[in-house]
């Protein structure tokens, strides 16, 4: 191997290191990874990129949905709750085809290499034609994904969702048939089918204790356990979901998921927002994770969730941008500690590390990708860097640089996004995807036709 073939060199005029921000970092890649982290490097070495303002590990957006990236600023008009807002969802997924989803999400996941963002966890459940009818290859849909985040130069994983139900006991609506396989036997059979690649990684979903029948949880468990894949699951999001799961079961979402062996280190739950203490203690004392979406949450007036309660249980935080009302990561951690701040009206729930931890290392456990999301040795080569001169920025010492980037940054603020090595964004400009802004017009613009 020689230097000018696989390796190559980024110098980081400030990096953060997990705990801390250390100025002049030289980093080592050779395929796709980390191989030395040279601090006390005042100056670039000879060769090097050179990367000005503050580096981060690459973010992880826990959890998305590609296709509400088209309902952003056409869903503020009037009142509403959640449950009219969704309405509207189904309205524009009724639209989709696997070349106008490949499409929109190459875009989107554009969008999001250039607001910092290396990995994203699909939450993928629009999987058949308009019926129920499968499509000649059964995840046409998926498969669209995957290839939009190669395109767009991103990992992901692919949280493919069961879907089976509209309601405890109510077979699915008609926008709800292109989500359902009919049983969960049959969308573990589909879901089988897809293979992980280089930048994309399978996962399971379970869509919420309302879309899949309790007798069938287990089967999705067992199989995200069987691959020791992710699995994630929207959780108490709505205080009618939990009202209506204690008419049909006697208890809460939570508890009917741990008694089906649903919780667990690999499991996640979406959202966590409407939760009795018993169940923080279930999700803690499990070490199922917790990605919240503040931006979303706040969108659709679904409540604040007890991030800081969940934690101390032992529940690890992960981020994610869901509905895509916003794609910014940086905002998405500032959110939760925020919207803490005006729940208990005292401020400082966590530090700017913890914040990015959450945004970084936790949110790519979450999907998976363990060896991502922290700027060490051996770990990949996932790089986003923020501006420390913007109109936002400018001002604070470098020294701050963790606070700044959290409490003041944009996603407007990310300079470069490197993927395993690669510039995928340079400068703030997308290197595989031309005119992104244009690219999400014409996707969004095909849908409304």
């Amino acid at each position: 191997m020689t230097p000018t073939e696989r390796t190559r060199t980024y110098w980081l005029e400030h990096a953060w290191l997990g705990t801390h921000v250390e100025p002049g970092v030289a980093v080592d890649v050779a395929d796709g990874r980390i191989t030395a982290v040279h601090q006390d490097t005042p100056a670039p070495p000879p060769g090097a990129e050179i990367l000005r303002g503050l580096t981060l590990p690459g973010l992880a957006n826990a959890h998305s949905h590609a296709f509400h990236r088209a309902l952003r600023g056409t869903v503020q008009v009037g009142s509403g709750t959640f449950w009219t807002w969704r309405e509207v969802m189904y309205s524009v997924a009724d639209r989709l085809t696997p070349d106008t989803y490949l499409d929109l999400a190459r875009a989107v996941y554009a969008e999001m290499a250039l607001a910092g963002i290396t990995a994203v966890g699909e939450f993928h459940y629009v999987h058949h034609a308009h019926g129920g009818t499968p499509y000649a290859d059964p995840n046409a849909m998926g498969e669209a994904l995957i290839e939009a985040a190669a395109e767009a130069g991103i990992r992901i994983t692919l949280l493919d969702t069961c879907y089976l139900s509209a309601g405890f006991g109510e077979p699915p609506n008609a926008h709800q048939r292109r989500f359902s396989d009919g049983t969960a036997d049959a969308w573990a059979q589909r879901s089988s089918l897809l293979k992980e690649r280089d930048h994309a990684r399978i996962g399971a979903a379970i869509h919420s204790v309302r879309a899949v029948p309790a007798e069938q949880l287990a089967t999705v468990a067992q199989w995200a356990a069987e691959r020791r894949a992710p699995l994630h699951v929207h959780l108490s999001e709505q205080t009618a979901e939990n009202d209506a799961c204690r008419r049909a079961h006697g208890r809460t979402p939570t508890r009917l998921l741990a008694d089906h062996g649903v919780l667990g280190e690999r499991t996640t739950g979406v959202h966590n927002t409407h939760l009795t203490d018993e169940d923080v203690a279930l999700l803690g004392g499990s070490r199922t994770g917790t990605c919240m979406c503040p931006t979303t949450e706040r969108d659709l007036a679904d409540g604040i969730g007890p991030a800081t309660a969940l934690q101390r249980a032992g529940s690890p935080l992960s981020l994610g941008s869901d509905s895509h009302a916003v794609v910014d990561l940086l905002e998405e951690a500032r959110a939760m500690e925020l919207n803490e701040r005006l729940r208990t009206r005292t401020r400082g729930h966590w530090t700017a590390a913890a914040l990015l931890r959450a945004a970084t290392a936790d949110g790519h456990a979450a999907l998976g990708w363990d060896d991502t999301g922290r700027i060490e040795t051996g770990a990949r080569a996932d790089l986003a860097t923020v501006a420390l001169d913007s109109v936002r920025t400018a001002g604070p010492l470098p020294r701050l640089g963790a606070e700044t980037a959290v409490f003041a940054a944009t996603a407007a603020d990310v300079r470069h996004t490197i993927v395993g090595g690669r510039h995928v964004v340079r400068d703030g400009v997308h290197t595989l995807v031309p005119e992104v802004p244009r690219s999400l017009g014409r996707a969004v613009e095909a849908l409304r036709a």
